[in-house]
């Protein structure tokens, strides 16, 4: 456990102060050129690129450069077809509004490169809510614009050698507790709409909301990315795939307020009508941290349907569950052929949570025969310590959750752990290899028939993308 201690030691240092000061930059009077040798992997190299500072951009910390990011992208868009085209922050600390992103286009940002979110309220435009929603997250009407937004795009990406995006959140939050807001809180990032996304090597912190909401979208892989919140930040999800086709999200650590990874497709008559499922997603090698949350969500909002979800080497620390299945009378859609091997988790409320009673409808025009269909849900090959209740399995009264199947399972409980571990309504399936000794309504096979619950042999086909090694040398002004 020496490895999972040293988690934690560094989620609760991460937690009371999130964001450390980076360093800063030269005075833009002596400025001169600096040359970079960059190499990184990714889906696709450009033919082109060019620096922010090349487009008036400052790295001071106080300097507006919404108009230089715009500028810049505007700019090297002309090359799409032509190669595309690479924007690189360097060292620095760049004070931006929203921006947009274009195809076949790569932002990369310098390890010293901070982006921080602009706390002026007018460099926020509002958009409109989400069709599959209806409505805003936090309010009715529209949301605020993403940190980095784009849709209707192609080959994109998003890296850095650990580069950081500070999303300043606190101004946000506490609009949000003040019940302040008109609008729904920004993301950090946002791709709607596009195919062919990477989103890889970067540190993002103190998100106002969500922090990586791929949605509408196909092909995506989020890689190798760090995310950092205060544990009592509203909402603060880590990375959310949502209405989204052939996702990978694997090696992030997250320390947040909210579910570290949370799969969606929309939000009761919304989500019905919009009718895109999240599919054919894996999750792997994901670190988690969330005392009030879930290392990984399935809905609530969920009403478009999710299936085909994969996890696999998943750790929690001090993370309130495992997996959650989040859902209730009026979301309608479907949770199936969910497949989930080798958790290993320590300190937590409940290791299996599901539910049917979530509640949290976007209005009051949902259908009441909207009802979700949950079945083919596997976990297998978990250990957990210091756990105060083994599951809470609640399903739907007349339409139980179905095809539950859990296998090889060692759950330690807490001192103070409750007397009965497992609690279990409207639920049906079986178990094998599971300690404590789970609820009647999932059959235990006995030693003689120990059945590993399964886990798909064959890879999704973002598991055989190739990327490329991407080499450059930037001259830019600093």
């Amino acid at each position: 456990m020496g490895s999972k201690m040293l988690q934690i030691v560094w989620g609760v240092v991460v937690v009371l102060g999130v964001v450390s000061s980076l360093g800063g930059v030269e005075c833009r009077k002596k400025s001169t050129r600096v040359e970079e040798s960059l190499e990184y992997s990714a889906i696709s190299c450009r033919a082109h690129s060019a620096s922010i500072s090349d487009f008036g951009g400052v790295g001071d910390g106080k300097t507006s450069n919404t108009k230089a990011f715009r500028d810049a992208i505007n700019q090297l868009s002309q090359y799409g077809s032509d190669g595309g085209a690479q924007l690189f922050v360097p060292a620095g600390k760049w004070l931006t509004g929203s921006f947009n992103l274009t195809s076949h286009f790569t932002l990369y940002l310098h390890k010293d490169a901070v982006l921080l979110a602009s706390q002026d309220i007018g460099e926020w435009a509002v958009i409109n809510p989400l069709p599959s929603y209806g409505r805003g997250r936090d309010a009715n009407g529209g949301r605020y614009i993403s940190l980095i937004f784009g849709t209707n795009l192609t080959d994109v990406v998003i890296t850095g050698d650990n580069g950081t995006i500070d999303g300043q959140g606190a101004f946000w939050w506490q609009q949000f507790h003040g019940k302040k807001l008109k609008y729904t809180r920004p993301y950090l990032i946002e791709i709607m709409h596009s195919d062919t996304i990477q989103i890889s090597n970067l540190t993002l912190v103190n998100s106002p909301s969500w922090n990586v909401h791929p949605v509408y979208s196909s092909n995506i892989l989020v890689q190798s990315i760090t995310i950092l919140a205060p544990i009592t930040s509203p909402n603060t999800d880590g990375i959310n795939p949502d209405s989204c086709t052939n996702t990978k999200i694997e090696d992030c650590y997250i320390v947040s307020g909210d579910d570290c990874v949370a799969v969606k497709s929309g939000w009761d008559e919304y989500g019905i009508a919009y009718g895109m499922p999240t599919k054919q997603l894996m999750i792997r090698r994901l670190t988690c941290i969330s005392p009030y949350s879930a290392a990984i969500a399935l809905g609530s909002e969920m009403s478009g349907g999710i299936q085909d979800v994969r996890a696999e080497e998943i750790v929690a620390i001090h993370t309130e569950s495992g997996v959650r299945i989040k859902t209730a009378v009026g979301r309608g859609g479907y949770v199936k052929d969910i497949y989930v091997r080798g958790m290993s988790l320590q300190t937590m409320k409940w290791v299996f949570w599901m539910t049917g009673n979530y509640g949290s409808h976007p209005d009051t025009h949902y259908d009441p025969k909207a009802i979700p269909v949950i079945e083919g849900i596997n976990y297998r090959d978990v250990v957990a310590e210091n756990v105060t209740m083994a599951a809470r399995l609640e399903g739907i009264a007349g339409n139980p959750f179905t095809g539950i199947c859990i296998s090889n399972v060692t759950i330690g409980m807490a001192k103070k752990a409750k007397k009965v571990p497992w609690t279990c309504t409207d639920v049906a399936g079986i178990t094998s290899g599971v300690a404590p000794p789970p609820c009647d309504m999932l059959h235990d096979q006995g030693p003689e028939k120990i059945r590993m619950c399964d886990f798909p042999a064959d890879n999704l086909p973002i598991d055989t993308k190739e990327v490329k090694r991407c080499s450059y040398r930037m001259n830019y002004s600093s």
